[in-house]
């Protein structure tokens, strides 16, 4: 079973990052919360890794619709978007929406994920 859309791009991380908050943003996303796996596993255990940010995007409206339909939803929620170097490229990812449905059998979770699933696919369209 898939639980990722992904896009490689050929642009830097930096520039990739700021493309991709715009980007959610336009969709009515907003940036509730942000690790950076790279500065926290340096820290913390002196590891090296390539640049790896994972960006907890929410759309309040749809978040809304999720809680009314299953409180438990909380625990995949917010949705998450992963920026990470690979190589040469630029990967960014995006936990699918429809999964929400698959792991809970919900069907009163099907049109939030939906229209989750077309505004994360806009928003990682108009990066390429």
């Amino acid at each position: 079973m898939s639980y990722d859309r992904t896009i490689r791009l050929d642009t830097d991380f930096d520039t990739t990052v700021t493309a991709v908050r715009k980007a959610l943003a336009d969709q009515g996303f907003g940036i509730l919360t942000e690790i950076d796996v790279k500065a926290t596993l340096k820290a913390k255990l002196g590891h090296d890794m390539e640049d790896y940010l994972i960006l907890g995007a929410c759309n309040p409206p749809l978040a809304h619709q999720a809680l009314d339909a299953d409180r438990s939803i909380g625990l995949l929620l917010p949705c998450n978007v992963v920026v990470r170097r690979d190589g040469d490229t630029t990967l960014v990812q995006a936990l699918d929406p429809g999964t929400m449905v698959t792991l809970t059998g919900l069907p009163a979770l099907e049109p939030v994920a939906a229209d989750a699933t077309a505004r994360l696919d806009a928003a990682l369209g108009s990066l390429a």
